[in-house]
């Protein structure tokens, strides 16, 4: 199983990704491929991607039974423990909590 999440993605990567991926809702997509193409995938994602972010996850034989990607700006990055792989978060500071409360309002003014 692979899952690509997109946020913030152009239109030309969404629609690329529709091409091999499943959209189950907007800028998530499934499929089950194997590792060469997740790879040509995830290369395509990183090329068209722009100022986006992105995530792959997919199954395989770990402790956790999956391993993930990420890509562009986000305060989830990935960190290794004791051989798991984990996400920690990028404390949040008042000008990054501020520029985030800006942009969630200039996208609930578009009616």
């Amino acid at each position: 199983m692979l899952v690509i999440v997109v946020e913030n993605a152009p239109p030309r990567l969404r629609g690329r990704l529709a091409l091999w991926l499943l959209e189950v809702r907007a800028g998530v997509y499934v499929g089950d491929y194997s590792k060469r193409v997740r790879e040509m995938i995830w290369d395509q994602v990183e090329k068209g991607l722009d100022e986006g972010n992105a995530v792959m996850a997919w199954s395989t034989n770990t402790e956790s039974g999956f391993d993930f990607v990420t890509l562009g700006k986000n305060r989830r990055i990935p960190t290794e423990m004791d051989g798991l792989k984990l996400v920690s978060f990028i404390p949040c500071d008042s000008n990054t909590l501020s520029e985030a409360r800006q942009g969630s309002e200039q996208v609930g003014d578009g009616t």
